[in-house]
């Protein structure tokens, strides 16, 4: 029988707000298998980012948690690189530079080039990141994540910010590097022409408090993919419906999360 490599087991999450205790996320169960492409997605505010937060080792359950290779996760590891939402490279020192730290500071060789060819950007390892394209820049933070060899590469929302044809192209490098029959790749995204594009299968979440695991499904498109064959699969539209009537069947007004509250206050 086959151990999972990365198991979710019983996560919940309880923040403590003015209001008293909000139940972000409870009972989240998910297994991933070596070289799985998951894509939790839900409305925002369904506590998506903060199930990534704790698998990255970043936060911690209240109850439950998230097990690697039979050990519980007690804080980040060195199997596990994040990208986030925003590039979030050092402005003063070169792509080069902010490739190379991350490396050195696990004790591994320098090779920025490698890894910056591997996205697509290899002639701008001298350049400083504030004259890059928001784009470019989260090239260069792929980069800097791919370059510490992580088992498991988890992805926040990384391409939100970009506009529609950047994001596109992003996609499409994204899919070029992760083709590892060993690495997990977990994403957060509320896209779902996204998530069918570049996913195994999607976690779909409820809305909070209390949001759970609302339904699963595995995407039936084979790879490689390109974005042309999956939008003209027999299988696309019946995928792309499945995933808007489970959202419009949990969307909620929207109104201001007790989690909001913790935020600002750490801001």
């Amino acid at each position: 029988m086959l151990i999972p490599p990365l198991e979710l087991t019983g996560l919940t999450k309880v923040f403590d707000t003015a209001s008293g205790p909000y139940v972000a996320v409870k009972d989240v169960n998910v297994q991933v298998l070596p070289g799985e492409f998951v894509c939790i997605l839900g409305h925002s505010g369904c506590g998506k980012s903060t199930v990534l937060s704790i698998v990255a080792g970043l936060d911690e359950a209240t109850y439950g948690g998230v097990v690697i290779d039979g050990t519980e996760v007690r804080g980040p590891g060195p199997e596990r690189a994040v990208v986030f939402q925003a590039p979030c490279l050092l402005p003063w020192l070169t792509v080069r530079q902010n490739v190379d730290l991350a490396r050195t500071r696990r004790g591994r060789q320098n090779d920025a080039s490698h890894y910056l060819e591997l996205v697509g950007v290899p002639d701008i390892a001298d350049e400083l990141p504030g004259g890059l394209s928001l784009g470019t820049q989260q090239c260069v933070s792929l980069a800097r994540a791919l370059s510490l060899k992580p088992r498991i590469l988890l992805l926040d929302e990384p391409f939100a910010q970009l506009d529609s044809l950047t994001r596109f192209s992003m996609q499409d490098v994204l899919l070029g590097v992760c083709g590892d029959p060993q690495r997990i790749v977990v994403m957060v995204t509320h896209d779902v022409d996204e998530a069918l594009y570049v996913a195994d299968r999607l976690i779909l979440m409820t809305d909070g408090p209390e949001a759970t695991v609302g339904d699963v499904l595995r995407v039936p498109f084979p790879r490689p993919r390109s974005r042309k064959a999956v939008l003209e699969h027999p299988e696309y539209p019946a995928c792309y419906r499945h995933v808007i009537d489970f959202l419009e069947h949990h969307v909620q007004q929207f109104r201001p999360s007790p989690i909001d509250e913790i935020l600002q206050g750490r801001a």
